[in-house]
């Protein structure tokens, strides 16, 4: 062997070894991991709802910090998913569960509907992340100024009906209507606790709620505020 090809693999071997740490800084500097890092174990229903208010407080008071959005949290997720909370809510373009939360990709299932109201299709939809994912947590949003519920209580008040599919959402709202005596707002909160009750007699959650897998509440997004308040 001569000095020339020792040289040669020796400036090889150290052109390997800086690419190799210029490709690892990168990564750092994108925010990228290890695989071999631990994951954390599975959140408890209580501890995910836990996990929610603190990310809404945050969002609420100024002071979000967009967790698990960046290149590493899309290349741990990017072959499994493990959300720990499901959050059906409104279409309203105001309220984004992941925002409202401060949450990332990964964290929630988003089943979205007009005043997210239920069918079969939006159940099914609701009952994938307890049942195949062990979602512990799933969280009904309802919000204020909601305008599917005010166009719901303005047609059943007048007698008139929405075209196309929308008298759908108004029948779907309308024993919310008449317990609220047409009070909007009233309507909102009720509706969200009637889809809850809907949803903890699911036959696939009465099971994991009874083992206390899983729990179910209702919330109410205010947007002056950017608060979520308990309502059920």
């Amino acid at each position: 062997m001569t000095m020339d090809t020792v040289d040669r693999r020796t400036l090889l071997c150290a052109t390997g070894l800086v690419a190799g740490g210029l490709l690892l800084d990168a990564g750092v500097a994108h925010g990228l991991t290890p695989s071999t890092a631990p994951a954390s174990s599975p959140p408890t229903p209580s501890e995910a709802w836990a996990k929610l208010r603190e990310g809404n407080r945050r969002w609420a008071s100024g002071t979000s910090i967009r967790p698990h959005q960046d290149l590493a949290r899309r290349a741990g997720t990017a072959q499994k998913q493990e959300p720990y909370g499901v959050v059906v809510s409104c279409i309203d373009s105001r309220v984004p569960p992941e925002i409202v939360f401060d949450t990332g990709i990964g964290d929630l299932l988003s089943v979205r509907s007009a005043a997210q109201t239920i069918d079969p299709l939006v159940s099914g939809a609701i009952e994938y992340g307890p049942a195949e994912l062990d979602t512990p947590l799933i969280v009904v949003l309802g919000h204020q100024r909601c305008g599917a519920v005010a166009a719901a209580a303005h047609a059943l008040h007048e007698g008139t009906r929405l075209p196309g599919d929308l008298h759908h959402i108004v029948e779907a709202l309308r024993p919310a209507y008449r317990r609220a005596s047409g009070n909007v707002d009233k309507m909102i909160r009720i509706n969200t606790a009637d889809v809850v009750a809907k949803l903890k007699a699911d036959k696939l959650f009465v099971p994991r709620i009874a083992r206390k897998q899983l729990k179910i509440v209702g919330g109410y997004y205010s947007l002056d505020t950017g608060e979520v308040t308990r309502v059920v």
